[in-house]
């Protein structure tokens, strides 16, 4: 696999939650790059990204702090773009998921360059698919799905160097259960493929993944989008906005297993994770070792 590069990305500028913006440093706590580097990994990392704080103000426009959420985005493109450029993998610590507007972005026009097929996989309890005019509240980390499906403001939208960075057809999403009223009708019209917990529930993780990772081949790029709270809540109480009823620890250990078999992993964010509302790092942990079933680590 190819060297991994870690960049922290401090903020939480896109959630209506404080604490997000200390997620890098509590994966660092639980020995992220040890733990890598124990399967084998030759890990860098490049300490945290500089931005704007959050400055907590209300929505305008239906969008709460566009600007800093542009500027972090930014950092996070460059960086995560340089990283693949020189023939690493991006990982990408948060932070809120807003920031994963620059990651895939990145990925975006790296495979653009490259001739490779980029696919998203949105582990995650939400859609993130609202817009200013249809999100309850104007949070930004609830809009990255649909601003990298080109609807959103320019400046995000246009990140990749075209719009929109990547069509709906490129994005499954895994593990949601939490959809605004508005934000349901928005899926819809995008064409987005979702298995909820009602499919993973039926079909069970295994033949849900098999369903996930269909059509993967050796000119796939797969970029994982991986929202802490897409765990169920009771086994990861570190995040902003816990919701109950999603993966168990052996469902996700198997999805991120599965993930792994492909040898199609490129590119990957950990996003949401927030140290404020665990408990004895407990989330962090089990963050990183959910990470080395992603890495390769196995039973025998």
């Amino acid at each position: 696999m190819k060297p991994v590069t870690l960049i922290g990305a401090p903020t939480d500028v896109g959630a209506s939650i404080r604490g997000a913006s200390m997620g890098p440093d509590a994966l660092r706590v639980a020995d992220i790059a040890g733990a890598l580097a124990r399967n084998g990994l030759q890990v860098t990392d490049l300490g945290n990204l500089n931005g704007p704080g959050n400055p907590w103000q209300a929505p305008v426009d239906g969008m709460r702090h566009l600007q800093e959420v542009l500027t972090w985005n930014e950092q996070v493109f460059e960086t995560a773009y340089a990283t693949l450029a020189a023939g690493h993998m991006p990982l990408l610590m948060g932070g809120d998921h807003c920031l994963a507007i620059g990651s895939v972005s990145a990925a975006a026009r790296h495979c653009r360059e490259q001739g490779k097929r980029l696919m998203v996989l949105w582990l995650d309890a939400h859609a993130d698919a609202n817009t200013g005019s249809t999100s309850p509240t104007g949070n930004i980390h609830g809009m990255p799905v649909a601003c990298l499906c080109g609807d959103g403001p320019a400046p995000l939208t246009a990140l990749s160097g075209v719009t929109p960075a990547v069509s709906a057809q490129q994005i499954r999403q895994i593990g949601i259960r939490s959809v605004d009223a508005e934000e349901k009708m928005r899926l819809r019209e995008l064409g987005l493929t979702v298995y909820d917990m009602r499919y993973i529930d039926e079909n069970g993780m295994r033949q849900t993944m098999e369903h996930v990772l269909a059509g993967i081949d050796g000119n796939t790029h797969l970029h994982v989008s991986f929202d802490v709270d897409f765990l169920d809540s009771q086994i990861a109480p570190g995040v902003g906005t816990p919701v109950r009823g999603g993966p168990t620890y052996r469902e996700a250990h198997l999805a991120l297993e599965m993930i792994e078999d492909t040898g199609a992993l490129g590119s990957l964010d950990v996003l949401e994770l927030n140290p404020a509302r665990d408990v004895h790092n407990q989330t962090a942990e089990l963050v990183v070792e959910l990470l080395e079933s992603l890495f390769g680590k196995s039973t025998l």
